[in-house]
């Protein structure tokens, strides 16, 4: 608790206090007290307790709060009349014309620039390395078999030089697959630029860059898609990417597919394995 509260709540309440006695003036009425309570408790939420508390926690107090003060204000209901009265004579009163139009006019303009300042927030590197490509398990559990990635290999690789023919239909239905499925987050030409990549933190993977999947192996990748972001270690942390685990949604056979064709659009090679002597 900031040391501040009590010479800060205290404060408040005499100011409240020397108010109350000059309420001679025609504006200290119901209406004002309330929105005057409401903004002391909202400066006290926001500036006199450490650690500062998040502003969902101070948007759920001042919706209480907002809520008490309605009902004190309908209870009684000389009290009620009291506090809606100056809000009609405003609305309807002629000679409060020019400060209504200004009204009027500076809300959505409040309203507009809250939205454009909270769209122009930067995205903010993690505060420690982040690995861009994490090291891959051993193994992962693949629709209840067990997969050795290390010995994990496409199985239609192979036809790129034995069968090219086929191995064009297969990066054909790779195709389909990546288009029904892939394009809103990593885009039309592979770039990372889906219509939806700027929601996410961090953006899809730019394939067509050199530093993605032309530095993997396959099997890397088909760890990558199956698993998505909810089997990444912890040192791909903190950010969350958004990826699936598209092994929910589709076949083995069409993870492969959709890899061969990532790799045949961007002209890159997948990475050979390591050769053991």
């Amino acid at each position: 608790m900031n040391f501040l509260i009590i010479p800060l709540v205290l404060f408040v309440l005499l100011v409240f206090h020397l108010i109350n006695r000059v309420k001679k003036f025609s504006f200290i009425n119901s209406l004002f007290w309330a929105v005057s309570w409401w903004i002391a408790f909202y400066v006290i939420l926001k500036n006199a307790i450490l650690p500062p508390l998040p502003s969902s926690i101070v948007q759920m107090f001042m919706a209480i709060i907002t809520i008490a003060l309605f009902f004190y204000i309908t209870a009684d209901t000389q009290r009620l009349k009291e506090t809606i009265h100056p809000i009609i004579q405003f609305l309807v009163n002629r000679k409060f014309t020019l400060p209504l139009g200004i009204v009027i006019i500076i809300i959505p303009l409040l309203v507009a620039g809250k939205v454009y300042l909270g769209s122009q927030v930067k995205i903010v590197a993690p505060v420690f390395g982040r690995s861009i490509h994490p090291a891959p398990p051993t193994e992962i559990n693949y629709q209840g078999r067990q997969l050795m990635l290390n010995e994990l290999e496409n199985p239609y690789r192979h036809l790129e030089t034995e069968n090219p023919a086929e191995f064009q239909e297969h990066i054909e239905t790779g195709r389909k697959v990546y288009y029904n499925n892939c394009v809103f987050c990593h885009g039309d030409t592979l770039d990372g630029k889906g219509i939806f990549a700027h929601g996410f933190n961090p953006i899809p993977a730019n394939f067509a860059d050199v530093g993605t999947i032309a530095q993997l192996q396959e099997s890397y990748v088909f760890w990558r898609v199956a698993k998505g972001a909810p089997d990444l270690p912890d040192e791909s942390g903190p950010w969350s990417s958004a990826m699936p685990a598209w092994e929910k949604f589709l076949t083995e056979d069409e993870i492969w597919d959709v890899i061969l064709f990532i790799y045949d659009f961007t002209g890159h090679k997948p990475r050979a394995k390591m050769e053991h002597h």
